[in-house]
């Protein structure tokens, strides 16, 4: 399944543990907030991963239909 990965900017607090969880996938920018660098760029379960470590819940992922997967 191929995820869509949103990013919450307001709820990002830059703790950049999705960016060593899924590297290929988030990024930290000039503002140390996470931003997707390439969709779909780590396995679904990196993503995933990546999405339940964020402390703020910025993460969001949905299904190829649209549906919120997570949180």
């Amino acid at each position: 399944m191929a995820y869509k990965v949103k990013v919450d900017r307001t709820l990002c607090i830059g703790t950049a543990d999705c960016t060593k969880i899924a590297p290929n996938t988030f990024v930290l920018d000039r503002e140390a907030k996470a931003v997707v660098k390439k969709q779909n760029a780590d396995p679904d379960e990196k993503i995933l991963e990546a999405a339940k470590v964020c402390p703020v819940l910025a993460i969001i992922i949905e299904d190829e239909d649209g549906k919120q997967v997570y949180p």
